[in-house]
């Protein structure tokens, strides 16, 4: 049987096998939903690179340069790390480079996977039912906070784990606690997390309409793939599988 693992931060990827594997990158508030919406909304691909200095270099080659350390946009960039900046199509067509505190440096951190994919609530059944029709055991990497373990990106994890737990194996403890913790908080997301860091963090940056978007739950049909250094979506001919 397929086996399933949680990472709570990619300060501890160093204990997972990574190779054979679907990594799932989840960074809810809010580098993965970010692409998840960019995404569905038309971006044609998105470069994740780990250092603002790569990003500015793709932005001067043209590419939409999207940044964010601690919360903030820093200067020089066309986008921050708002999800609702992407609505409506306003960047179809673009490619978007971007780089986050957190959500970036764990894609960078697992390029030797077999396939790395991008989760969030907002795409959360689609990511569960494409594991559920691939091969390969799958290992669910929280983007954290500077290494650090943080409640929402342990909720997704566990969302992800809670529907999968009929086809796969659980491989360790993260899996049990991580889908605890959601079956406990899925009700109200929205409050359970209002007491946590980041949370807190966000709201003092005045974002709370993105806090509140990003934990909607299956907002679109589609996942954000990892091909060739640049983040797609993934093939209609995969994604068929989701949706029958």
């Amino acid at each position: 049987m397929r086996k399933v693992d949680v990472c709570l931060t990619p300060e501890l990827l160093h204990l997972y096998e990574v190779e054979r594997r679907v990594v799932v990158i989840v960074d809810i508030l809010r580098a993965t939903s970010c692409m998840t919406v960019a995404i569905a909304n038309g971006v044609e691909k998105i470069i994740p690179v780990a250092k603002l200095e790569e990003c500015l270099a793709l932005k001067e080659n043209g590419c939409i340069g999207a940044a964010e350390r601690d919360g903030k946009m820093p200067e020089g960039f066309d986008l921050g790390n708002s999800p609702l900046a992407y609505l409506n199509n306003a960047y179809a067509g673009k490619t978007i480079a971007m780089t986050t505190t957190n959500g970036t440096q764990a894609i960078a951190k697992s390029k030797a996977a077999e396939e790395v994919i991008i989760g969030s609530f907002l795409n959360k059944s689609a990511v569960v039912n494409y594991l559920i029709s691939q091969p390969n055991d799958v290992l669910i990497v929280c983007a954290g906070w500077k290494g650090k373990v943080n409640l929402e990106d342990t909720l997704f994890a566990g969302a992800v784990a809670d529907g999968l737990k009929e086809h796969f194996e659980i491989e360790n403890d993260s899996v049990i606690a991580s889908a605890t913790l959601y079956n406990h908080a899925k009700k109200d997301m929205l409050t359970y997390l209002s007491s946590c860091s980041h949370v807190k963090r966000l709201k003092n940056l005045n974002i709370q309409k993105d806090i509140e978007f990003c934990l909607k739950e299956d907002q679109y049909n589609v996942i954000p793939v990892l091909r060739e250094g640049a983040l797609v979506a993934m093939e209609k001919m995969e994604l068929s599988k989701v949706v029958e």
